[in-house]
């Protein structure tokens, strides 16, 4: 049985993606749960934040978002059993890739799936749909009249962000880096607000922001990273599809909530005075906290459920790419991992 691994070089930061012959999974103890794997999604590894978390090995498990079957169940488990289909994030310090046929999980990182949703809408859903609901109700308290600009609104989260902010009856406001991004997001349904096109760098998001509210900002927004420093200090690419970081300040409204990926976000003291004028908070988006945390269990398997219960509603509404088998996996990740990709891709067992 064969799953896909990790090894980092000693001499820089490049990753390479290894497939390697494991041995016979062990008697599943406790409170674990065997799982046939039938499909699988692939993300990023943050290997900065493995590294900080003291989690480095030879070779770490590739793949955690996993859809399955139960095999079979510890003496202790009380949520499932043989034949339960499931679905679920593999923790961090998990010994098993997901990108393997069969792995072992606590039962607390896994909920039912729902009968209609199939394998590769529920593991290419159920991460974008954790992170989306850590941003819009855990971080910024999204309810209904709400203004919310969504950066990048055509990548796999800020599709689920749109669909989520829309069901809870937010006015949405979303950015595009491409023609075909700005195409996708105007053929949705509710229809977005505005659709600002940064594709070209002439594109003022906070200009746009503030017209379509009528000078009151934005309730709440989810960024897709920003720009930290002068044109000068920044790549070409950066300059043209972020905005700076006074833009997202300036077009906050009062009370306003910012929720950012930008992990190490500088903010000099102006930048504090003003967001203090405005009474506005800051949050960062790390959806890995509730893997981190055992207190917040309980909130993290309700996320969960909820995630595949507007699945099955068809709230969510997935924007995957064409499934692909194990053997490509390899290949698949280090796109990935480059950050190449639009749509979430899912292997298929």
């Amino acid at each position: 049985m064969k799953g896909l691994y990790f090894q980092k070089s000693s001499t820089n930061e490049e990753i390479t993606f290894v497939f390697q012959e494991r041995e016979n999974l062990p008697v599943t103890e406790d409170y674990y749960v065997k799982v046939q794997v039938k499909a699988c999604a692939l993300s990023q590894i943050n290997t900065k934040l493995l590294a900080e978390m003291k989690m480095e090995k030879d070779f770490f498990p590739v793949g955690r978002e996993i859809a399955g079957i139960v095999l079979d169940v510890g003496s202790k488990v009380s949520f499932f059993q043989p034949d339960d289909e499931v679905v679920g994030i593999l923790p961090l310090d998990s010994e098993d890739p997901g990108l393997c046929e069969v792995v072992r999980v606590h039962e607390h990182y896994l909920v039912h799936k729902p009968e209609k949703v199939t394998w590769t809408e529920a593991a290419g859903t159920i991460r974008d749909g954790v992170r989306a609901y850590t941003a819009l109700h855990y971080l910024s308290h999204l309810s209904p009249g709400k203004s919310v600009l969504i950066m990048d609104g055509a990548s796999a989260l800020g599709m689920t962000a749109i669909q989520l902010a829309h069901h809870r009856g937010a006015k949405v406001i979303s950015t595009a880096g491409s023609l075909e991004d700005k195409q996708c997001l105007e053929r949705l349904r509710p229809s977005i607000a505005r659709v600002i096109d940064v594709s070209n760098g002439k594109a003022h998001v906070a200009e746009s922001c503030l017209e379509e509210t009528g000078g009151l900002g934005v309730d709440i927004v989810l960024d897709a990273g920003v720009r930290l420093y002068s044109k000068d200090d920044e790549p070409a690419v950066k300059l043209q599809l972020l905005p700076h970081k006074h833009d997202i300040i300036t077009l906050l409204g009062v009370g306003g909530h910012w929720v950012t990926t930008e992990e190490n976000l500088q903010l000099d003291p102006p930048d504090s005075h003003c967001l203090f004028l405005k009474g506005a908070t800051v949050a960062f988006l790390n959806d890995e906290v509730w893997n981190l945390s055992n207190v917040q269990q309980g909130k993290y398997l309700c996320i969960l459920k909820d995630v595949m219960e507007k699945l099955s509603s068809g709230v969510f509404r997935p924007q995957l790419d064409e499934p692909i088998p194990l053997y490509e996996a390899k290949v698949s990740m280090e796109v990935v991992q480059k950050n190449q990709g639009r749509k979430k891709q899912v292997v298929q067992f």
